[in-house]
């Protein structure tokens, strides 16, 4: 990775630090991308509803501010207070998402569908349709949208969480055709296994379960996915990363995987 410190970018004649808007930022991958974004020289403006955790992430330079993707004034207020500071965003990365449950369909728990619905697709829409005006204020702007490879395959129990998934991809590759011809990139990255608090809020705050998702193999990590985040910001302006598909080798699709038997104590 490059040095520290803000790059710049030109908007006409004027040398300008470019903004990066962060949502689910106060943990796991969202936490990571504003860190690797902040340490690459973009000024990070990080929203989730832990607050005393956003600031820990945004350190000095960056802007911790509250949000909720599930409520679209909470989405409204974080971008007009985004507005108010900075004028224009270069980089939104919709981070904020997760999964609820594993039930089959027919145990589906109504609940649990709403929350994957409001956090991984209405927040999405409400977070981008709130910023397009700010993007477009930019010389180049940018969405990464984090998916999921559940976002290309489905497996038992997952139903609630692949749909939410599928309705990223789709939203993504939808903003590709509406967005053509304005300079704004649109990245989709799919990770598979991330090992992250993702686990333990699927499963409610059972850790045993949670665990479990990743014994016996090494899942990637929340920094990884940053990592791509920066790749597909990084490149030139007429360049476009589509989409990442990134898993950890054990891992053949989102239920095939090479688990290593555990060592049991004699």
């Amino acid at each position: 990775m490059e040095g520290v410190g803000f790059i710049s970018v030109y908007q006409g004649a004027e040398k300008v630090t470019p903004t990066a808007v962060i949502t689910g930022a106060s943990s796991g991958i969202g936490a990571a991308t504003a860190i690797a974004l902040g340490r690459h020289g973009y000024r990070v403006v990080v929203g989730a509803r832990r607050v005393e955790r956003l600031e820990r992430v945004a350190g000095e330079e960056g802007v911790a501010l509250p949000l909720d993707v599930t409520d679209e004034q909470s989405v409204s207020d974080f971008v007009r207070e985004v507005a108010r500071r900075f004028g224009r965003i270069d980089v939104l990365v919709n981070n904020a998402g997760g999964a609820l449950g594993l039930n089959p369909l027919e145990k589906a728990i109504d609940d649990e569908w709403i929350g994957m619905w409001k956090t991984n697709v209405l927040g999405l829409m409400w977070m981008t349709r709130a910023c397009l005006p700010l993007l477009r204020k930019a010389k180049h702007g940018h969405i990464v949208n984090i998916g999921s490879i559940a976002g290309f395959e489905t497996y038992k129990g997952g139903a609630g969480y692949t749909a939410v998934k599928h309705a990223v991809r789709a939203i993504s590759k939808t903003l590709r055709l509406e967005l053509n011809g304005e300079p704004i990139r649109v990245t989709e990255i799919a990770p598979g296994l991330v090992e992250t608090e993702f686990s333990l809020v699927r499963f409610h705050g059972d850790r045993k379960a949670a665990r479990a998702v990743y014994e016996g193999l090494k899942p990637l990590t929340a920094d990884d996915i940053a990592d791509c985040v920066l790749f597909a910001v990084t490149r030139p302006a007429h360049v476009d990363i589509d989409e990442i598909v990134v898993r950890p080798v054990a891992q053949a699709t989102v239920w095939q995987v090479a688990r290593k038997p555990s060592r049991k104590r004699a």
